[in-house]
């Protein structure tokens, strides 16, 4: 009976979800247009509530001017002003060309037959240099016409530095990528890719002074021309363009499948084969071994990224392509490819292909709208295919959405400037009497969203969940509009939901995509069936999970036994120890005879790996305080004992192995270090406020009054920082303070703490002043509130830059950084000490003194130069510049692919940089100096009594460990 009834309920659900999926509305789309179509335009501003100086209003100013057809070249070698550049007669190849180095300036005159828009094309020889792409300015007549053209981008020529390997385990090893210098050309054009054209430039009629300004990188000029725009043919036009020809059986069913990780050609090194085991219709396959079987990924996601295959076709003809691909990374997004063949877009159909959402491998068919195949026109030989990156019509939706994100941030400053961040809920502030303007400008700002939506929409098929956050800020805004008493009470979400919608646009910005192969098949060949069965899929399931148990995940490339190799562990991620071992693999290994393992493991098995006997001979990036923690306990060696390793430590700066110093040895080889520069929004702070940026803390105080009149704050990091919601206090400020006052934390022999001397009360009070007196934020997120400007003058580590470039576009060109404030000295000059902190790489104890010297010897080499910025280089290619490594090695820095305006900076602030020295019982003084600081802020303790209680504390413990480990006490 009880069987009979477990029935008839399932069968009831069963029939009650049935039910619900027939009557409840699918995500159908809705139209917002009623919101918006009685606005004539949505496009004026209000109330100076803008962005100037951007490229769309600077094609709205020249909406009618003449697009002339002609070119005209630039006579690159008459330079009417010149700096840092040379003409060459002769230059791989090319005969009359001109030079031009990281910090040159080049100008030149040309003449104009009629005034009009152009496109630039410049042809250029990428020198092998940084390894970074060539950035410059573009002036006309000694003006950059708009946001943009100070920011032009020209990419190099990546490849393959070998062919692909394997390991000892079967696994495939991914090769390098090397800089392939080759003359190659390109437009000027949006380097974030929004505008999919290259950018027209309005030239009047006459002379016109043209300049080039260097901002990263030497490149070699061929050839500068100003091109008439030119509408790209329809595939019909191109059909009527192309000769007749007699096709044979040869061709008609000639079928040639190229495969997506041979590509040849690629604009970044970090587009290079990948693989993929996750189905079992990926060629190869292997369910268990690392094969590169396919190409682009998350990487290849970058407006104006590219990759480039060869083929050979057998004789003149036509051709079909079908592209074997996956899009799998964005649900209810599209991913879209420009298509060049021998470098050229052949029809205006193909500048915009689609990709749609599936986890399956698909069988792209360029083809019509009826679906019938292009027929591409090739001759016998060899020929090239290039697929790039585009946004296509989203990228005029994300530039809309860009500009709209920079205007809601200025209609929230306008708000914060009357309420603060935190308004008083049940107070009426009137704002629409006194921001009239910001009503108005909301009004608006609320229809240009309920548009946007309504294009993203029609352009991906969904409401998705981009879409959704652009909803939730509309009608935001519109009860904003019909009760604007309601302002103060939403405030705070307001800016969440503008951040939102920050974020929403570089998901949108962002066009993954996975290719298995392209295939080139005559008229009457058919390509491959893609589809994967139900049966293959189930196969490979069940493979995958026996191969769990039986394969090595955690070992990488090479795995030898131990007695001939030794142990270095990783302590970061995958792709750090990949790249790490495919360095030894192809160079320390062949070099020295030397063979590693290497293992990625977590932190926190380090210790008792250590304590069991089973730990490494070498661990890379570990936390700055476990040297001294492993030499109090005998588990180290101390570098000292090798007669070369002050050869090791001349590429690095003191400050970099302070920390590792302890009773007259050096514990570890540093290998990142990081410091704070202080980050300034120029807008703001320069341009609406009319303030100098500080230089001292004095002048920090003293403007603070201007920019706290106006409800904004400064970023100053606290005690109250937390990364990953778990505490992390940052008493970096506090140390800076301290060197600039001319003390440190411990005395020489570090037997105790010196904080409690007058110079450490002074900084102890200057540092707990600024949030007691001077009430600044503990508790903040300083890049969304740098993007907004609620903050716009913070300190920070120098590593936020590369985060404010992904993380903020719409703000770019609008802020910069500088060396923190320093403490004016009796000479006149400015001690800008600053406090840092890194990683390190430990060689354990070794009895084998033959293990001893191969460790020594892998140190030396993971810590030069040469090898510090191959790594840097090649996690770069793979992470993006969002994962710059921070090398403490300071001739491997210089490398890296800073600009040289942002090195000078760098390097400033780096020379300023103290170490601060782990010392027995050191854990203490972080702990109770933070308490120090909780204790004043939050209950107004007196700060000189307080310290001095602490600092007792803290030399209490220094006493006690060092009797624990038997060394001498103060």
């Amino acid at each position: 009976m009880n069987k009979i009834k477990k029935i008839i309920i399932g069968v009831l659900l069963i029939f009650a979800i049935v039910i619900m999926l027939v009557l409840i509305p699918g995500n159908d789309a809705k139209d917002y247009k009623e919101k918006y179509a009685d606005t004539a335009n949505l496009n004026i501003d209000v109330g100076g509530i803008s962005r100037e100086s951007t490229y769309a209003k600077y094609l709205e100013m020249h909406s009618n001017t003449a697009r002339p057809i002609g070119n005209i070249e630039v006579d690159i070698l008459n330079l009417v002003k010149s700096e840092g550049t040379e003409i060459l007669a002769e230059y791989e190849g090319m005969e009359n060309v001109i030079y031009t180095s990281e910090d040159s300036y080049a100008e030149w005159q040309v003449n104009i037959p009629e005034a009009g828009m152009y496109q630039v094309h410049m042809e250029y020889y990428p020198i092998k240099s940084r390894g970074v792409d060539i950035e410059r300015k573009f002036y006309i007549n000694g003006e950059i016409a708009f946001i943009g053209a100070d920011a032009l981008s020209f990419s190099r020529l990546w490849t393959n530095k070998t062919e692909v390997f394997r390991d000892n385990q079967g696994n495939d090893i991914r090769p390098s990528q090397i800089d392939l210098p080759d003359w190659t050309g390109a437009y000027f054009k949006d380097d974030l890719g929004y505008y999919t054209e290259p950018y027209t430039f309005y030239f009047e009629e006459g002379i016109n002074n043209i300049a080039l300004e260097a901002m990263n990188e030497p490149v070699v000029i061929k050839k500068l021309t100003l091109k008439g725009i030119s509408k790209k043919p329809s595939y019909s036009e191109y059909r009527q363009s192309i000769p007749v020809v007699q096709t044979s059986e040869t061709s008609l069913n000639f079928k040639k499948v190229i495969q997506g990780e041979d590509s040849t050609l690629r604009s970044s090194p970090s587009l290079y084969a990948i693989y993929d085991r996750s189905a079992p219709n990926t060629e190869p396959y292997s369910v268990s071994k690392i094969r590169l079987n396919m190409i682009g990924g998350n990487a290849w996601r970058v407006p104006g990224q590219w990759m480039e295959w060869e083929f050979e076709v057998p004789e003149d003809g036509y051709y079909n392509i079908t592209i074997k691909g996956r899009q799998n990374y964005q649900r209810g997004f599209v991913s879209a490819r420009t298509l060049y063949i021998d470098g050229k877009i052949p029809f205006s159909e193909v500048e915009d292909i689609s990709f749609q959402y599936s986890n399956q491998w698909e069988s792209i068919s360029l083809d019509d709208t009826e679906g019938i195949p292009f027929a591409f026109y090739l001759t016998e030989g060899k020929h090239t295919i290039r697929m790039e990156v585009t946004l296509g019509y989203m990228g005029q939706v994300l530039n809309d959405m860009q500009d709209s994100v920079y205007r809601l941030n200025e209609i929230y400053r306008k708000i914060l400037v009357l309420t603060g961040s935190n308004p008083d809920r049940y107070r009426d502030y009137k704002i629409e009497q006194t921001y009239p303007e910001v009503i108005e400008g909301m009004d608006l700002e609320g229809k240009r969203l309920y548009k946007l939506i309504d294009e993203i929409i029609a352009y991906t098929g969904q409401n998705g969940g981009q879409a959704a956050s652009l909803l939730t800020l509309a009608e935001q805004l519109e009860k904003f509009v019909d009760r604007p008493d309601k302002i103060p009470v939403s405030f705070v979400n307001f800016k969440e939901n503008i951040s939102a919608f920050g974020t929403a646009i570089l998901t949108l910005s962002e066009s993954p995509l996975d290719i298995d192969y392209i295939t080139i098949t005559g008229m009457d060949a058919e390509p491959d069936e893609v589809k994967a069965t139900f049966l293959s899929k189930a196969v490979h399931e069940v493979k995958s999970f026996i191969a769990s148990f039986t394969e090595d995940y955690n070992s990488v490339g090479d795995v030898y036994d131990k007695a001939e190799a030794i142990d270095v562990w990783i302590l970061t991620g995958r792709d750090q120890s990949t790249i790490l071992k495919a360095m030894i693999d192809d160079t320390f290994t062949p070099q020295t005879g030397i063979k590693v393992n290497v293992k990625l493991v977590e932190p926190g098995t380090l210790l008792n790996a250590v304590i069991a006997g089973t730990g490494p001979d070498v661990v890379l990036s570990a936390g700055q305080g476990e040297p001294v923690n492993y030499a109090l306990r005998g588990a180290v060696e101390d570098i000292t004992q090798f007669d070369d390793y002050e050869e090791v430590l001349k590429e690095y700066y003191a400050s970099a192995y302070e920390p590792y110093k302890f009773e007259g040895g050096i514990y570890a080889i540093p290998e990142t270090q990081y410091f704070n520069v202080m980050f300034y929004r120029k807008d703001i702070i320069v341009d609406q406020l009319g303030l100098e940026i500080p230089q001292t803390w004095d002048d920090l105080i003293n403007i603070l009054p201007i920019i706290q009149q106006n409800n904004m704050q400064v970023a100053i990091p606290s005690t109250e920082r937390t990364i990953n919601n778990v505490s992390n206090p940052d008493l970096s400020t506090f140390f800076a303070m301290l060197y600039q006052n001319g003390d440190t934390v411990y005395d020489e022999d570090g037997k105790s703490t010196l904080i409690d001397e007058e110079s450490g009360i002074k900084a102890f009070e200057t540092f707990t002043h600024l949030f007691t007196q001077y009430k600044l934020p503990t508790i903040y997120d300083f890049p969304n509130r740098f993007r907004s400007g609620e903050m716009p003058l913070g300190i920070a580590d120098f590593n936020t830059f590369n985060t404010l470039v992904v993380f903020a576009p719409e703000i770019r060109g609008l802020w910069d950084f500088t060396p923190i404030p320093g403490t004016l000295q009796e000479d006149g000059t400015i001690d800008r000490s600053s406090h840092t902190y890194g990683a390190c790489s430990i060689m354990f104890r070794q009895e084998d003194e033959n293990v001893k010297e191969m460790s020594w010897k892998f140190l030396k080499w993971w810590a030069s130069a040469k090898m510090q910025v191959r790594f840097g280089q090649e996690m770069e290619s793979i992470l993006g510049a969002s994962a710059r490594y921070a090398t403490a090695n300071k001739y491997a820095f210089e490398q890296l692919s800073w600009s040289s305006n942002q090195m000078e900076v760098l390097k400033e602030q780096w020379q300023w940089a103290a170490g601060l020295r782990e010392v027995a019982g050191g854990y203490y003084t972080g702990r109770h100096i933070t308490n120090a600081v909780r204790k004043v802020i939050n209950n107004n303790e007196d700060t000189r009594e307080t310290l001095l209680d602490y600092a007792r504390t803290i030399n209490e413990e220094i006493d006690k460990k060092r009797l624990e480990f038997g060394l001498d006490i103060r």
